[in-house]
């Protein structure tokens, strides 16, 4: 199979799809690698150790998209790559398509198939391709959050840990799944007081066992998420429904009760944000105002991490690359159905019913697209 990798183009988006190990794992197999030349610049992987490992080096992006029978890709595709759409092409990248209908236009009028990474799913609901960018998510959240916190970046300069006679934030975390998890073990580390909220009281044991009471956890419901956050100097929205619009758990009129110079950063904002005045933004201007509280809502945080990210996301990618390679999309998905649920749209239709609901649109079964030939 001929497989292609563009440079990745939205806004400060140093990723890549694949890494040297992966292309080597691919050509040695048979298969030909198409890398735009400078794709893995951003994550200290030049064109040279792509080209050492067997991949063809190609010039530009139209050229690298018109190659390959499957394109990988980090991010959602932005406007300036419709055009690349084909309806022989398979694309396999994080979609996002809830809060993307453009996109979802632009691919269902080409045909082309596309299977999301957020929405391969496993027997016992794991989502394994967006657990490692949930867990850099997750981890870096706590970052950008008390180094928002400082005063020069509109915070209400507070040091996370605080220093002897002196209080340490209160951090509060919506959501206790993967990204959630690592925001907590983070903000933990750094000294802050915890608490998270989530609906799954199962999780909650396990998180309080794990930390032997030292953190606070709730069940969450809106006067809980309300009493919390008034409190709150840091929150981290870490809410996720595979394929779906993420739920506004926070509105306009509780950011307005929360203390001046508060932190709000929204995990979820590729997702339809779990703020309600969430807007995604970009690492070049990541923050905004609301009541005087202070929104992080970058909706690629991990390319500001780029080397833990691309090869974090291809430990998790390459068996189903792998796999596709090997046999093609369709037979691959008939063969596993996790890669299965990861398609989104195929020959103009959508197959996934979250995605479906979230745009309003028809759903077509997954399984009769696969029993149809090719």
């Amino acid at each position: 199979m001929r497989i292609s990798v563009p440079k990745e183009v939205k806004n400060n988006e140093f990723r890549v799809a694949i890494t040297p190990a992966g292309v080597h794992d691919l050509t040695t197999n048979g298969h030909e690698v198409f890398i735009q030349s400078g794709a893995g610049i951003g994550s200290s992987i030049p064109d040279a150790e792509y080209a050492q490992a067997g991949a063809t080096i190609v010039s530009t992006a139209a050229e690298t998209w018109a190659t390959g029978e499957l394109v990988l890709k980090v991010k959602e595709p932005v406007p300036e790559e419709y055009g690349y759409f084909r309806p022989d092409l398979a694309l396999f990248t994080y979609l996002h398509l809830a809060a993307e209908p453009a996109l979802a236009d632009a691919l269902l009028a080409s045909g082309a198939t596309a299977i999301a990474y957020e929405t391969v799913q496993l027997p016992n609901n794991a989502l394994p391709l967006l657990a490692p960018m949930s867990e850099v998510a997750g981890r870096l959240s706590v970052l950008v959050g008390a180094n928002t916190m400082l005063k020069p970046h509109g915070g209400p300069g507070l040091l996370m840990p605080g220093v002897p006679g002196t209080r340490s934030a209160d951090v509060v975390i919506l959501g206790g799944g993967v990204a959630g998890t690592n925001a907590l073990a983070v903000a933990y580390g750094l000294g802050a007081r915890v608490t998270v909220l989530d609906t799954n009281l199962v999780r909650l044991r396990e998180l309080d066992a794990q930390y032997a009471g030292h953190i606070k956890t709730i069940a969450s419901n809106s006067y809980e998420i309300e009493k919390a956050l008034v409190d709150a100097d840091l929150v981290i929205g870490s809410v996720l429904l595979p394929g779906s619009r993420t739920p506004r758990l926070v509105s306009n009129a509780l950011v307005a009760k929360m203390k001046q110079g508060s932190v709000l950063v929204d995990i979820s904002v590729d997702q339809g944000g779990c703020f309600e005045d969430s807007r995604p933004t970009t690492h070049d201007d990541p923050t905004f105002t609301v009541h005087g509280s202070v929104f992080y809502c970058v909706g690629n945080m991990p390319g500001a991490v780029p080397h833990t990210s691309t090869y974090a996301l291809t430990n998790a990618t390459l068996p189903y690359i792998r796999q596709m390679a090997r046999l093609g999309w369709r037979e691959a998905c008939r063969a596993d159905a996790a890669l299965a649920k990861g398609i989104n749209v195929s020959g103009s239709r959508v197959v996934n019913a979250s995605v479906a609901d979230a745009l309003n649109r028809p759903a077509e079964s997954v399984d009769e697209l696969l029993a149809t030939t090719a």
